[in-house]
């Protein structure tokens, strides 16, 4: 079951960046989680930073870019340190999320590479290559070192980002493609506080097979749309007995 995959993957990723002190191999900083739009990336990726306790740091491909040159480079590197800080401060694993990071940093026909997106693509590297060791432009210290944490990307398309970035030794990389057991377990999640039991949801995937995780969303947001309208036609006369008690 490739949801069970994923969550190994992830787990292992996590765990053996924190004992990666006690290791003698050469171990990735950054896991790549990648797939087709909507199919439940990042909330497979929130599961599991709930199950373990993770307080993650996010940011979202939007923060790779900025009118100031070198300003979202600098802002990795303290988003990383933040993460750093959660570990030494609060007691609690951390890590650096970044979600649809292709969006931001993937070349796309003939768009050409900004001077963000050189100094982005290079302060990942030397943090995958430097973990413990991360200015942010303050007079450097022999003894300044910073937690190592592990990095996460969520993504639709690996091949559209420098590839040095991506190579073996920097990022491992991880396909996610949920099949029917994934879809029911996590939108069965997904309609959770609504109390759908797991055979109605198990029906719904099967009236609308072949569906992106993101349309089950919007079919529970819709459901909601209706009975909200359906309030909203109530005649006033009705709706002003009810609400006059309150």
């Amino acid at each position: 079951m490739n949801h069970v995959k994923a969550v190994r993957k992830f787990v292992t990723h996590i765990v053996k960046n924190y004992i990666a002190h006690l290791l003698d191999i050469k171990i990735p900083l950054i896991l790549g989680i990648w797939g087709g739009k909507g199919q439940g990336k990042s909330f497979q990726t929130e599961l599991v930073f709930q199950a373990m306790g993770i307080e993650p740091i996010i940011m979202s491909a939007g923060e790779l870019e900025s009118e100031r040159a070198g300003e979202p480079g600098r802002l990795i590197r303290e988003r990383y340190r933040a993460a750093s800080q959660v570990v030494q401060n609060q007691g609690k694993m951390s890590c650096l999320m970044i979600n649809d990071i292709d969006a931001g940093l993937g070349r796309f026909g003939n768009t050409q590479m900004t001077v963000n997106n050189q100094i982005v693509v290079g302060s990942l590297m030397n943090l995958a290559d430097n973990p413990t060791r991360v200015s942010i432009g303050q007079d450097w210290r022999e003894s300044d070192f910073t937690n190592r944490i592990p990095i996460i990307f969520t993504g639709n398309d690996f091949s559209t980002i420098y590839a040095p970035l991506i190579r073996d030794g920097r990022m491992e990389k991880f396909y996610w493609q949920p099949n029917r057991e994934d879809i029911v377990n996590i939108v069965h999640r997904m309609y959770e506080k609504d109390g759908i039991p797991k055979d109605d949801v198990e029906r719904i995937v099967d009236e609308f097979p072949n569906q992106a995780l993101d349309f089950y969303g919007a079919l529970r947001s819709r459901t909601y749309d209706r009975s909200i309208s359906k309030v909203c036609y109530i005649p006033i006369e009705i709706l002003r007995d009810f609400l006059d008690p309150l």
